[in-house]
């Protein structure tokens, strides 16, 4: 014992090798379940059928306590059961998808959106997260910088497609995230803009506007509405987005043409 032998074929060292290999194999066995807790089951591309994860690396049931009060379990097999509109262009797996609609509208592709929580992000002091500047007087903008509350907002093709009504900050970031905007046809609730695809373009002696290249001055009249005047929820703001972010595809016919 004194080399560290336990016998005259087995040592310390060999010893502790195993174990290390026994606690290594373990943990990547526990992640590995772990990492199946959520976004399952798989669907089978394009067949659509569930594929079997099988019971050694199907982790059992967690209850997440949420801070609004409720609970989230996971796993727990909830599919995504949305018809799309769209079809593949081929039967092998990754065929693309051919919009048979208005992809914009329907969610299809890059413009798709999750089935978020309908409820309003908070703060920590339980106020909503994300709302206009009509709701909180706090917030200004700085001086010397450009105010786009009054400004044209244009899209893609150059057309004047509204104008900016107001600005909707994030209180727990202190970040503009969208522009109110008014546009020439009515709709039910407010239109927002995100303001990541928003580009304040012009000069002070010349005029300041908003330019707006994911879709088209036209197309501002399907942007998804939010329900409440001053606050937005997580939903909402997936659609919103989803919507604005697809146009980069699907606005017009060429931009889903190849480029050469």
């Amino acid at each position: 014992m004194e080399n560290g032998n336990i016998t005259g074929y087995i040592d310390v060292a060999q010893v502790t090798l195993y174990v290390f290999w026994a606690f290594f194999f373990g943990l990547i066995f526990w992640l590995r379940k772990e990492d199946r807790r959520e976004g399952y089951p798989l669907e089978s591309d394009p067949s659509g059928r569930v594929k079997d994860r099988g019971f050694l690396l199907l982790p059992s049931a967690k209850t997440f306590r949420l801070r609004s009060g409720g609970t989230f379990s996971a796993p727990n097999d909830k599919r995504d059961t949305r018809p799309v509109a769209a079809v593949r262009a081929g039967r092998w797996p990754g065929a693309p998808l051919i919009p048979t609609g208005d992809p914009l509208v329907d969610g299809v592709g890059p413009a798709a959106w999750a089935e978020r929580a309908d409820r309003p992000d908070q703060t920590w002091d339980g106020r909503n997260k994300i709302v206009p500047t009509r709701a909180d007087s706090h917030y200004t903008v700085a001086g010397g910088d450009p105010d786009p509350r009054g400004m044209t907002v244009y899209g893609a093709d150059g057309k004047a497609a509204g104008t900016v009504s107001d600005i909707w900050v994030d209180r727990a970031e202190h970040v503009i995230r969208y522009l109110e905007v008014e546009t020439p046809t009515p709709g039910v609730g407010a239109l927002l803009l995100p303001m990541n695809l928003a580009k304040v373009q012009g000069s002070r002696l010349a005029g300041h506007s908003i330019k707006v290249k994911s879709i088209l001055a036209s197309q501002f009249a399907n942007v998804p509405r939010i329900k409440a005047p001053d606050s937005v929820t997580f939903l909402e703001e997936d659609r919103i987005c989803g919507y604005f972010a697809g146009g980069h595809l699907y606005a017009t016919p060429a931009r889903s043409e190849p480029l050469f």
